[in-house]
């Protein structure tokens, strides 16, 4: 770590507001803050506000009513006005993990509050603090910029800041849970700020308390995470081991070990800003080891993963990929040629292009391996 840099507030980084609470409430994992009363700001709500350009498939769709959230004040008026706090809400960050399959009749609430920030060492932990609309690349650039190991394995996930802790994102062998401090986010039934660690978050594979009705309320403010002082790299994924012995890197660095996740990614998934897509559009599916055991006896190629729990996951890339589906495409929608976990859009599709590809492909693996596919993007 760089120790002579401690935050990040350039001509294009807010500093993170300090409120100051009247009142403070310790729920066990999650502490409740009262926002003081302030003077609600103008809120320049747009109308029929375009989407196309703010998620990554690239579907055409609008919102009813869009407001760009910078910080816990916007959300604060956002209650006190009638009109809006009874429409429904889509919280939006980078747009990346989301199909839109019609026009949103509702509130989007766009997170973009910029910030980022080293908060210190906390025993062998350095913490820095982010706010939701950081760019998540961008973030793990600037940590890796400060000698910070522990995120480079996520490196150039698409989306923000925000969107780690909902969706759990993870890739070679890292999840957002294993480098989580805590995040505060914006209650909006009861207009408080709460601050919740891992535990309060009930992280799990690509989930946590945001996405079911306990948390729907909640929308994140900026994150924390937990970097560990004594870095020593992830290499658990083959791929990534087979890749930085290729490199011949004896002692590679965060930097080194990042660099060599982003050639993977870009060799293996495309840009969305050439082609429209969300990534990943299937979780990989948990089955039973007994299960497992029964798909290897007709299919001894298949790609599992032995998990903690004593269950497998399996690669739902591998699976897509056997029933043939890379490359081919219903019209506008395609399977991506170089990644069968890929949808992408060729060009003009519509949501329901994309639902009619991806209901053909969850069909022909359900009926020859008996495996459900979930999809990982949420259908609006």
């Amino acid at each position: 770590m760089n120790p002579s840099i401690l935050a990040d507030n350039g001509p294009d980084r807010d500093r993170f507001a300090r409120l100051e609470s009247r009142e403070c409430v310790n729920h066990y994992n999650e502490t409740t803050f009262s926002i003081p009363t302030v003077m609600h700001p103008d809120l320049p709500i747009v109308h029929d506000q375009p989407l196309a350009g703010l998620n990554t498939f690239r579907i055409p769709a609008s919102a009813r009513r869009y407001l760009r959230v910078t910080g816990a004040e916007q959300l604060t008026a956002v209650r006190a006005d009638p009109a809006l706090a009874d429409l429904p809400r889509l919280v939006l960050g980078g747009g990346s993990n989301l199909l839109f399959t019609q026009d949103f009749d509702g509130l989007v609430l766009h997170m973009a509050g910029q910030g980022r920030e080293i908060l210190g060492q906390q025993g062998d932990k350095i913490l820095v603090r982010a706010q939701a609309g950081e760019n998540w690349h961008a973030f793990v650039g600037f940590t890796l910029d400060q000698g910070l190991g522990g995120l480079e394995n996520l490196s150039l996930i698409p989306g923000t800041v925000g969107a780690a802790p909902i969706q759990n994102v993870g890739a070679y062998g890292v999840e957002t849970k294993d480098v989580f401090h805590s995040l505060t986010a914006f209650d909006m039934a009861s207009g408080e700020l709460r601050t919740l660690d891992a535990a309060a978050c009930r992280f799990g594979y690509r989930d946590s308390i945001f996405k079911h009705a306990i948390g729907r309320d909640l929308i994140v403010l900026d994150v924390t995470f937990a970097l560990p002082a004594a870095w020593q790299p992830n290499l658990r994924y083959a791929e990534l081991a087979n890749a930085v012995q290729e490199a011949a890197l004896a002692a590679p660095t965060p930097r080194d070990i990042g660099a060599i996740v982003e050639a993977i990614r870009r060799r293996k998934l495309p840009d969305p800003r050439e082609i429209g897509n969300a990534g990943s559009f299937f979780k990989n599916p948990v089955v039973s080891n007994e299960e497992c055991r029964r798909l290897l006896e007709t299919y001894p190629n298949l790609v599992h993963h032995a998990q903690p729990d004593g269950s497998e996951k399996l690669a739902a890339g591998w699976l897509i990929d056997q029933c043939g589906w890379k490359g081919k495409n219903i019209g506008p929608a395609g399977v991506y040629p170089k990644q069968a976990l890929v949808l992408v859009n060729l060009g003009g599709a519509q949501g329901a292009d994309v639902v009619r590809l991806a209901q053909a492909i969850q069909s022909d693996v359900a009926a020859r391996y008996g495996v459900a596919l979930e999809p990982e993007p949420v259908f609006i």
